[in-house]
């Protein structure tokens, strides 16, 4: 291309998320993407140019963990569609069916610089469905995702619990949490078998959708993600996805401080939070800022996230700079919300950081990140400016 098809944002200084700073950073945008980024790159005459002196930028936040276009803000709560809570195992059903584009929090998103997010079910189902990745644009649908079917979600604890026995069927306590969610791993299994040996023989088979997805859990093609708060769920999860050989995420985390060696021997990745908001159940009553300081410090993967709508999802630089006066470095708290969180969900080679191939996904600031009293004031996805304040 020419370079009057680039565009070059000069001036500001770039955290790259590689353990870079460049205090005079140029960064090249071309065909959506990052070109170039470095300090001494020549801009051509005639090139598209945006000087953003004094200002710093990041990559485009990521939160590995929302319920963004289904619990949708404004609406009442029988109008939400992140949970149907009519049994507790639920693998056929799909966000990408149920994502509304026009939920406000979308755009404060792109004000509080969060260019990707993956929006999941609620916990209410041990087994509930398939979450998306999107980007914040508000689009359509397809238009927004990054990945349509991006992780099967699961939960252990008090809500599949609670909700159930309020209906008089399993679960009722913990032990049927996991019953439940065994159960529905074997029973996928077998039906992948009896599918199979069917199409050995050349017979017709009745297709399940549920079975199906789980069977692309089974085979590591989707992950499972594990709503688990209390210290013995965390393990049921580990538990349960080792017997089964998954790949898997422990989601929120919350006791995670108290077993922290154990996670980082287990290779667990862990979505962290939301830890900006009361102690409403039992489970949460343990939940600390040292969480995720101390993860670090034991060498398990993390990143932070708001669970919005619990935290409003433009606030999540505000989770990153509590984490850092609890004591996480600023870089760490950084990478937390963008290359940690891309890591998270399998997306490091698109996103999460400033390199030359990756989505031109920013966030430009006035000041610090992680001063609470600095703005975005530009937020670019694919390339394109989606915000300006």
């Amino acid at each position: 291309m020419s370079s009057t098809d680039q565009k070059y944002l000069v001036g500001a200084e770039v955290w790259t998320g590689t353990g870079q700073r460049l205090k005079k950073g140029v960064i090249v945008l071309e065909g959506g993407r990052i070109a170039q980024v470095g300090e001494d790159i020549p801009v051509p005459a005639g090139a598209e140019v945006a000087d953003l002196g004094g200002c710093l930028v990041t990559p485009g936040l990521i939160d590995a963990h929302v319920h963004m276009g289904t619990y949708n803000e404004g609406f009442p709560e029988n109008m939400q569609d992140a949970n149907d809570m009519v049994e507790p195992v639920l693998p056929q059903l799909r966000i990408l069916d149920a994502l509304y584009p026009g939920d406000t929090s979308f755009s404060d998103a792109l004000s509080g610089g969060v260019t990707c997010v993956q929006s999941l079910p609620g916990s209410g189902n041990v087994i509930g469905d398939q979450g998306m990745v999107v980007k914040t644009k508000p689009d359509i649908v397809e238009r927004m995702a990054v990945l349509p079917c991006s992780a099967m979600k699961a939960a252990l604890g008090e809500n599949p619990v609670r909700v159930y026995n309020a209906k008089g069927k399993l679960p009722n306590t913990r032990m049927g949490n996991a019953w439940l969610m065994r159960d529905a791993l074997v029973r996928a299994r077998n039906y992948g078998a009896k599918r199979d040996a069917a199409a050995k023989k050349g017979e017709p088979f009745d297709r399940d959708l549920g079975m199906e997805a789980l069977l692309s859990v089974l085979d590591g093609t989707m992950p499972f993600r594990v709503h688990c708060h209390r210290l013995d769920d965390i393990q049921t999860a580990v538990r349960i996805s080792e017997e089964f050989g998954l790949r898997y995420t422990i989601e929120h985390c919350t006791e995670g401080h108290l077993v922290a060696p154990w996670l980082a021997e287990k290779k667990v990745f862990a979505a962290v939070g939301p830890t900006l908001s009361s102690k409403p159940k039992i489970e949460l009553r343990n939940k600390s800022w040292d969480t995720p300081v101390t993860l670090w410090r034991a060498g398990v993967h993390f990143c932070i996230i708001t669970d919005h709508p619990v935290i409003p999802i433009e606030h999540q630089i505000v989770c990153a700079s509590l984490a850092v006066k609890a004591g996480l470095p600023p870089d760490e708290a950084l990478r937390a919300v963008t290359l940690y969180a891309a890591e998270h969900l399998g997306l490091e080679k698109r996103m999460g950081s400033i390199e030359p191939g990756k989505d031109a996904d920013l966030a430009v600031w006035d000041g610090d990140p992680l001063d609470a009293r600095t703005h975005v004031v530009k937020t670019f996805i694919d390339g394109a400016e989606v915000y300006s304040r």
